[in-house]
């Protein structure tokens, strides 16, 4: 199936590697312009050198800005510079490292705040700055804003509280958002990626491991079978499903919070 984006240029925020890499990569294997972003420059030129082995001849295009998405200085310049490369943005994915693992009595202060500015305000700017750009995308179709979330909006998981207390507040923008901006023929819609093999599961898996005293390995056995298909998600598949949200063939979707979790959460709106 052919999604229609050759010629759109997508933003791809923390998407030097992990579910935000595959994202760009999809995206790019459709055609599409894509602006990946880390905040690690080594890390960054290294993937965006391995997405350029995908581009097809007269078909997409990958640039790469370093940068913070917790800071609002760097996804000011990351927006300037996006638009001087490509002079648009059609697509805007929004994403970002999780909040620290931990129960109530662990965290501080300092972790809910950090936990704020790692994965609600940083949509919040993301958003804001790329609207102008995304009302312009109308005559081109019309934009997309695409939110990486996680199934602790549907269900909360045990020892993740922060995400438990802050992702569903991006549902709820979103849900918003897509009610304000359909008049300017933006689609807005959220996905949330279950367990996928990727850094950021090791690290929980490692906190798991710590806490309880079980094997790292122990901790995967156990989490694998509490999924319906018995496996981690690979990145692609959840690549593959934002792309398709951010096509036209998706376009009467918005204001929907979509899982790619294997079967996991146990839900009739799940």
């Amino acid at each position: 199936m052919d999604l229609k984006l050759h010629n759109k240029v997508a933003l791809v925020a923390a998407s030097s590697r992990g579910l935000g890499r595959a994202c760009a990569e999809s995206l790019l294997s459709e055609g599409a312009k894509v602006v990946i972003t880390g905040r690690r420059p080594d890390v960054l030129a290294k993937a965006a050198q391995e997405l350029r082995q995908i581009v097809k001849p007269g078909f997409g295009d990958v640039h790469t800005i370093a940068g913070d998405v917790s800071k609002s200085e760097d996804i000011s310049r990351l927006i300037k510079a996006s638009i001087g490369k490509f002079g648009q943005i059609d697509i805007l994915v929004t994403n970002g490292g999780g909040p620290k693992p931990g129960k109530f009595h662990d965290l501080s202060e300092d972790d809910w705040e950090l936990g704020l500015n790692s994965t609600l305000w940083p949509v919040i700017r993301l958003v804001r700055l790329c609207l102008p750009h995304l009302r312009e995308a109308k005559s081109r179709g019309g934009g997309r804003i695409i939110n990486i979330v996680s199934t602790s909006v549907k269900q909360p998981i045990e020892g993740l509280l922060l995400s438990n207390a802050i992702r569903p507040a991006v549902i709820g923008l979103a849900k918003t958002l897509s009610q304000e901006l359909a008049a300017d023929g933006i689609l807005v819609n959220n996905v949330c990626p279950g367990s996928y093999d990727t850094d950021r599961i090791a690290q929980l898996y490692k906190a798991r491991s710590e806490s309880s005293g079980k094997s790292i390995e122990q901790i995967a056995d156990e989490a694998a079978g509490k999924i319906p298909l018995g496996r981690l998600g690979e990145p692609s598949e959840l690549g593959d499903l934002v792309a398709f949200l951010a096509s036209p063939r998706a376009s009467y979707i918005t204001g929907q919070t979509i899982c790619a979790d294997g079967g996991v959460i146990n839900g009739l709106f799940g």
